[in-house]
């Protein structure tokens, strides 16, 4: 049976079903797997999406989008195709997308995690005849350590910046990794404060029920005195900019999976750099793959020229296709 899926200008489409998952140019009916900007889109005429990542969408499209949510496991029928969503990981609402039409199935995962980081559904696996899976991380180099040694990593900066009467600022994803860090951290050590596109993710969860710890969101009126011996989560793009001012004396700080190089923390001038990503490492990627036991594999933005070829060695059925999706970057918001 031919495929299930097609990689078009458009982005990944099931001709099958009529319709695209995340793409990246205007289409009339989008499949959504989570809510992070390179993947859930603009300008589509119809969006379904897991419950979770909708008031994220609206927060970020406009609350006028043709949107319908999905639960993980529910199955939709769409044009004699079965669609299904289930855990990604990733960040809460992440979900892979299964396909199944005449007996073949087909599961385009988006960005998964196979950490459970007790915010977001834990990844499962989905067994399948064609997978495709990111590579953000796909070279052996990118191992990632227990994710609690990070989060002592973490409060042990924050103690240290507050007994020298520092602030201590760390850059995160506004969408899942602020949130991450947030309820790990210890906030016996101090006051929370929280960049605005980080606020405004943490209202539209704790409006639909998620429980976060208490954050201040940083404003014009915030007293200088709030920030000595605090915690500021904000983004990646908030780098360098003059909005920093405020917070001096500070100690930066940058959460992500890049920050296994050390190259990359000096070039974004932090002082320390905290090793903690939303998307799978290189054991992940492969355990994920395995799981799936899909005959053909299609490896995808990232590092995907590697990782493909590796699982050609190993003998898999494997392709690296081009697409638009980001990974992990450090430089946007959302």
């Amino acid at each position: 049976m031919s495929s299930l899926i097609q990689f078009t200008e458009s982005g990944i489409y099931c001709q099958q079903g009529n319709f695209y998952i995340d793409p990246w140019q205007e289409v009339d009916r989008a499949l959504i797997t989570h809510a992070h900007a390179d993947h859930a889109r603009p300008n589509h005429h119809n969006y379904l999406a897991h419950h979770l990542s909708a008031p994220i969408m609206k927060l970020r499209l406009g609350d006028s989008i043709n949107l319908q949510t999905t639960d993980y496991g529910t199955t939709t029928h769409i044009n004699g195709v079965k669609v299904s969503f289930h855990p990604a990981g990733h960040i809460p609402g992440s979900a892979q997308i299964r396909l199944e039409y005449k007996g073949r199935v087909c599961v385009v995962s988006g960005d998964y995690k196979m950490e459970d980081d007790g915010l977001s559904e834990a990844f499962e696996p989905v067994k399948c005849n064609e997978f495709v899976t990111e590579s953000t991380f796909g070279l052996p180099i990118y191992q990632w350590q227990n994710q609690q040694l990070v989060y002592e990593e973490i409060n042990e900066w924050w103690r240290k910046n507050k007994s020298e009467n520092k602030t201590s600022v760390i850059f995160a994803y506004a969408l899942g990794k602020a949130q991450r860090i947030l309820t790990n951290v210890d906030p016996t050590i101090g006051r929370i404060l929280t960049h605005g596109a980080v606020e405004n993710v943490n209202e539209v969860f704790r409006s639909n029920g998620m429980k976060l710890p208490e954050t201040y969101r940083v404003t014009k009126e915030t007293p200088k005195s709030d920030f000595t011996g605090s915690l500021i989560i904000a983004t990646p793009a908030s780098i360098g900019t003059p909005w920093m001012r405020k917070f001096a004396p500070f100690s930066t700080g940058i959460a992500s999976g890049w920050m296994m190089l050390r190259g990359t923390r000096r070039r974004k001038a932090a002082d320390r750099g905290f090793v903690l990503s939303d998307h799978a490492d290189w054991n992940g990627l492969i355990k994920a793959v395995e799981a799936t036991g899909a005959e053909k594999i299609y490896a995808t933005h990232g590092y995907s020229d590697v990782f493909s070829k590796y699982l050609q060695d190993k003998g898999m059925d494997a392709t690296r296709v081009e697409s638009l999706f980001e990974g992990e970057s450090l430089d946007r918001e959302l």
